[in-house]
């Protein structure tokens, strides 16, 4: 049996997503009925003239398929404090702001009781199954997790990030109780303004209670690697922290200060364990498990823009299993990840069918018409949605949810994989954003593609001792024709021919054939390699923190466009070569 604690049961847990996802079609129709009796009232559900009917073929008849920037005037005069229940029944309580690392500008997103309630499901679900697999007992979590800024909209309501909207929920700290992840750090280092000062006390608590740590996490995979790179430069003066009892002056904040310093005593006995493990250890590898010796495995996000991390993570982790967290986003939670034993590579997130109405639109190899040709052949060609027990296995789709935050048929821009089904629900993995990121003539280039690209010059680097750190890439069309930029932030310095055969990789991994034929023909010019100074993705992060985004949700933007230029220009100031490749000469 599952250990139970106390108002929470994982065997409980485990029978009710097994009830659910048994005859899920029927959940789902129960699910749509409950969206639409509920929000019956709303303008645009009236507009389109439902009519107050909830079944699915009324509702896919009436309801068209749309995107975030249909849904902007809609949002914005909720934000603005219109009354009228525009898009729900209920009133929007507050409003989610996405990472805002694709477009340079944070998107608009409803938030309302509902999120907070599918979030703690998936949370308890998925901690059901880890459980099962890893058992904890009490005790708590070393969590870099980080709220962020908060403004009021015109109309009163709170903006902030999803994220930031969930940890203030009281649900939020009662479900980390039941699933014995509490964290470490108390609530004003989770809220600090601050994010340096916030990690640096993060590793702190987590070290005080080092004994007690059982999970290692955060949301992205990133940021866990970017807390242990911090701490390869802060190590020193935490044990000096430990060891005198004081905390470091580089903690400015009245309420950090007096609440981390309730938790500091002298204790030169954990300092020396601590230093003496740090010094002992090669390059960093297996710091985690070294310095928290109770800690069952690391979790976080690690499928997507993220798995470039794992490498690094894996480093850091050592012989600690890596979990990859759920499936969902600003707009919404599509599904668990109940597979814990399988590393992330090959995650996949069975959908809980009570928490949306999903559709899945198909979509042909990549090759065929659909995804070749432009957005309005494609549009005129796109197969009709299907439902959630629709899907066939192998199969990919574009995803649709319909959220109870007053989200209808909602492209999210996702591409999902059907890995399998838990009886009649779909397992889901995450294969890429459906938007191209590079293209100039007729070549389609998606951040798997760039992903895969960067994958093999990786390969390259490492023959010669380098890791990339990370990287973006950029069209540039100032040239005439224009061509690819790939940034690099490399871990060390590489010769100048490394570079150029680097370069040379780069051109030659993107195969798909509109961009082969285009460099052969020289309708794309060369690919341009940038090596960028160390430091300079930091200066990224910094600049998003500073717009109000949380690290907790911040993503390294994959491509950087002409609508991005603080980034572009951070990028272009921070480039300490450049070549181009001479792969089609």
């Amino acid at each position: 049996m599952l250990e139970k604690v106390k108002g929470f049961s994982a065997d409980r847990v485990i029978e009710e997503f097994e009830a659910l996802t048994k005859d899920a079609e029927r959940v789902q129709r129960e699910t749509l009925f409950r969206i639409l009796h509920d929000n019956r009232e709303a303008e645009y559900l009236q507009n389109l003239g439902l009519r107050g009917r909830t079944d699915p073929h009324s509702f896919k008849s009436c309801v068209p398929l749309v995107t975030h920037k249909e849904l902007e005037t809609c949002i914005q005069r909720i934000a603005d404090g219109d009354a009228y229940p525009i898009l729900t029944g209920k009133p929007i309580t507050s409003i989610s702001l996405s990472s805002g690392t694709t477009q340079g500008k944070p998107k608009f997103v409803p938030f309302n009781d509902e999120l907070v309630h599918s979030t703690m499901q998936i949370y308890k679900t998925s901690f059901a199954f880890r459980n099962r697999a890893y058992p904890l007992r009490s005790g708590k979590a070393l969590q870099f997790i980080y709220s962020s800024k908060q403004f009021k909209t015109k109309g009163g309501l709170t903006a902030t990030t999803a994220t930031t909207n969930v940890y203030r929920s009281e649900q939020f700290k009662r479900t980390m109780m039941d699933i014995h992840s509490l964290c470490c750090s108390p609530d004003e280092v989770i809220f600090s303004p601050d994010f340096h000062q916030s990690l640096y006390c993060h590793l702190l608590c987590g070290l005080i209670f080092s004994e007690e740590i059982q999970i290692v996490f955060s949301t992205f995979a990133h940021s866990i690697v970017h807390a242990f790179r911090t701490f390869e430069n802060v190590w020193e003066e935490l044990c000096f922290d430990i060891k005198e009892g004081v905390l470091s002056s580089r903690i400015t904040i009245p309420t950090i200060r007096s609440a981390v310093s309730r938790l500091l005593r002298p204790n030169p006995q954990l300092a020396d364990t601590i230093y003496n493990k740090c010094v002992g250890l090669s390059s960093w590898y297996g710091v985690i498990p070294a310095l928290w010796p109770n800690a069952k495995y690391v979790y976080g996000i690690m499928t997507g823009s993220m798995e470039p991390y794992l490498n690094k993570l894996r480093h850091y982790a050592g012989s600690l299993p890596l979990m990859s967290a759920d499936y969902g986003s600003s707009e919404g939670w599509i599904g668990a990840n109940i597979d814990p034993e399988l590393p992330p590579e090959s995650a996949s997130f069975t959908v809980l069918p009570n928490i949306g109405y999903f559709e899945f639109i198909p979509l042909k190899e990549k090759g065929d018409l659909m995804e070749q040709n432009s957005d309005l052949l494609s549009n005129q060609r796109e197969q009709e949605p299907i439902g959630l027990t629709e899907v066939k296995v192998g199969e990919e789709y574009e995803i649709i949810i319909t959220s109870f935050a007053g989200l209808y048929r909602y492209r999210l821009g996702d591409v999902v994989r059907v890995a399998g089904f838990h009886n009649s629900t779909p397992k889901l993995q995450f294969i890429r954003r459906k938007s191209l990121i590079l293209t100039i003539n007729i070549d389609k280039n998606t951040e798997k593609d760039l992903q895969l690209a960067i994958e093999e010059a990786d390969k390259l680097l490492a023959a010669e001792k380098l890791e990339i750190l990370d990287y973006t890439s950029h069209v540039d069309m100032s040239t005439d024709p224009g061509h690819y930029v790939i940034f690099l932030e490399l871990s060390g310095e590489a010769r100048e021919e490394v570079l150029s055969s680097c370069c040379d990789c780069l051109d030659l991994a993107f195969v798909d054939a509109g961009y082969v034929g285009s460099r052969k023909v020289r309708a794309i010019s060369p690919l341009e390699l940038r090596v960028l100074k160390r430091g300079t993705f930091h200066k990224i992060m910094d600049h998003y923190l500073t717009l109000g985004g949380a690290m907790s949700q911040y993503k390294t933007p994959r491509c950087v466009g002409l609508s991005n230029g603080k980034v572009l220009q951070i990028l272009n100031s921070n480039v300490l070569k450049s070549c181009f490749s001479a792969a089609y000469n």
